[in-house]
């Protein structure tokens, strides 16, 4: 009888699964009606004036084509050019003089001084099109719409990426426009190989999505991937790329970012180049780039702007302070209660003067200053630009010196947390520092309980999860694990120009050399040709 009962509540269960899941599916078939434009235009008219309804910003302009036929003109005011509604729509087709010897259809697709003219004959095309600022023409005698290629509405213009600014190379960095951003792509890429792929994701906002890449390059795997993981999003709106990175991304759980973002152009068209994709959202600055490996993290785009020498040297200091940003806290206290033997004697006796009036456990010390950093970080992030800074460091220095002569914090504390905290801004991507800093309070954790055994376990632990971490099936530790020697010259080094001749092999071996052999510099080899 209990075997009974149990199969029955998980029939029960089952079903009402399958129900709700009939019903969110059935929720999310779009808001927008697909019936057809009817031939009354007085019926088409009043559908779209019921679906607009108490929309003050959606212009219904009724006039007569040529002084003879009823017509409509639908368009939202702030996303279509009204002066080329003007000039290009209403004074033409105004005119009462004009006499068109061919059906009217014919004579707005082929001339009207339009750049792009397109026939809708459904319902949700016209609401679409409208959305989207291209205004839609209607008129009597015609089952069918046109909508108006007029679309203009503010944009910001192009400025220099703020999250990711450097000494040498471009200052141009993406928009919320996605027809800019595809544009500055296109302008560095020249080659037709270059495919955007479009969709739109969003119930309600209707986001347009692109998919970016270079046929030849990228395997075609890869884009298959992507482009179902877009498809299967079901929501109310995209309004960030965070959004939709949260939702194709392969291990969300991890404090570790398996898709990079960038507001560069120069960036997203180098990943474009290595044989990735790029995934570009209308409404944000911020692209995403597929796959990438942990070490896409601590590259930076001016490490190939510089000499090789120079972006060798600044990547070893990026990954000296990486490793120090995450475990000098963690040393710093499993030494003072465990291990006193590592350190100098007179070191001792001076770290041990300086705590003789703090009441705390150095891991109880250590977290309280972690957590005030942290804190006024981000409060100089969120106060407005001229103060910010201003709070974050006077903060710094009046409480961290209030706190040594309380005696609270000692001043070797103090110290080792302003030397992490710089170490922190070394690291050239904001994500990916941001999960340096989380996993910096479980390793004191750990170190003030277990000492350099506790270290040791969390740096294990942590480099079993980077083993396990995928990025759209591509090792989230390659080069380095599994290993592949050629491809070393572009992790912990930087090679030069002429020895990186290789792509990086991803997720396939499409056309695998990206310039020609024997690129190094050599005076003579002119006078040899010659």
């Amino acid at each position: 009888m209990g075997g009974l009962s149990l199969i029955r509540n998980v029939g029960k269960l089952l079903r009402k699964t399958k129900e709700k899941k009939s019903l969110i599916q059935s929720n999310y078939q779009g808001s927008k009606p697909a019936d057809a434009l009817d031939a009354n235009f007085n019926l088409n008219v009043e559908t779209l004036r019921s679906v607009y309804d108490n929309c003050s910003d959606v212009m219904f302009r009724s006039f007569l084509l040529f002084g003879k036929t009823r017509a409509m003109l639908i368009y939202i005011e702030g996303l279509s050019d009204v002066e080329g509604i003007e000039e290009y729509v209403l004074s033409p087709l105004m005119q009462e003089s004009t006499s068109v010897t061919i059906p009217l259809n014919e004579f707005i697709e082929h001339k009207m001084p339009v750049s792009k003219v397109k026939r809708v004959n459904m319902l949700a095309d016209c609401i679409e099109s409208i959305s989207a600022g291209n205004p839609i023409l209607l008129y009597e005698g015609e089952g069918a719409g046109f909508s108006l290629g007029l679309s203009k509405w503010e944009k910001r213009a192009i400025e220099e990426p703020v999250a990711e600014g450097g000494i040498r190379g471009s200052r141009e960095g993406f928009n919320e426009s996605l027809v800019v951003n595809t544009s500055q792509i296109r302008r560095i890429i020249k080659s037709p190989a270059l495919k955007i792929q479009s969709m739109k994701i969003g119930k309600y906002t209707d986001t347009n999505v692109s998919i970016a890449y270079i046929e030849g390059l990228v395997d075609k795997s890869l884009i298959k991937e992507i482009t179902v993981r877009l498809e299967r999003i079901e929501m109310d709106g995209i309004l960030e790329s965070g959004y939709i990175e949260e939702m194709i991304e392969d291990s969300p759980y991890s404090p570790f970012p398996q898709i990079l973002s960038t507001e560069r152009p120069d960036v997203a068209c180098s990943s474009l180049l290595e044989g990735r994709a790029v995934i570009l959202v209308e409404g944000t600055p911020f692209t995403l780039i597929a796959p990438i490996s942990f070490f896409s993290l601590i590259q930076s785009q001016e490490d190939y702007y510089q000499r090789f020498m120079v972006g060798t040297f600044i990547r070893w200091l990026r990954y000296f302070f990486m490793f120090l940003s995450l475990l000098l806290p963690s040393f710093y206290v499993a030494i003072l209660t465990f291990h006193h033997e590592a350190v100098p004697t007179a070191l001792l006796l001076s770290m041990a003067a300086s705590r003789e009036a703090v009441p705390f456990p150095a891991v109880v010390e250590a977290l309280m200053m972690e957590v005030t950093f942290e804190a006024l970080r981000e409060a100089g992030v969120r106060l407005p630009k001229q103060i910010g800074s201003a709070v974050s460091i006077v903060g710094a220095l009046v409480i961290g010196q209030a706190s040594v002569q309380a005696g609270l914090v000692s001043a070797p504390m103090v110290i080792v947390v302003a030397i992490t905290g710089i170490s922190s801004f070394m690291m050239p991507r904001y994500i990916a520092g941001i999960a340096i800093r989380m996993l910096r309070f479980p390793i004191m954790l750990l170190a003030g309980t277990l000492g350099l055994l506790g270290i040791m376990m969390g740096v294990i632990a942590i480099v079993i999860h980077l083993c396990s971490l995928r990025s759209f099936g591509v090792p989230y530790l390659t080069p380095l694990a599994p290993l592949k020697g050629r491809e070393l010259k572009d992790v912990l080094w930087r090679a030069p120009w002429w020895m990186m001749d290789t792509r990086p092999r991803l997720t396939g071996n499409a056309d695998a050399y990206r310039q020609a052999p024997e690129q190094g510099p050599n005076p003579n080899r002119g006078s040899e040709k010659e």
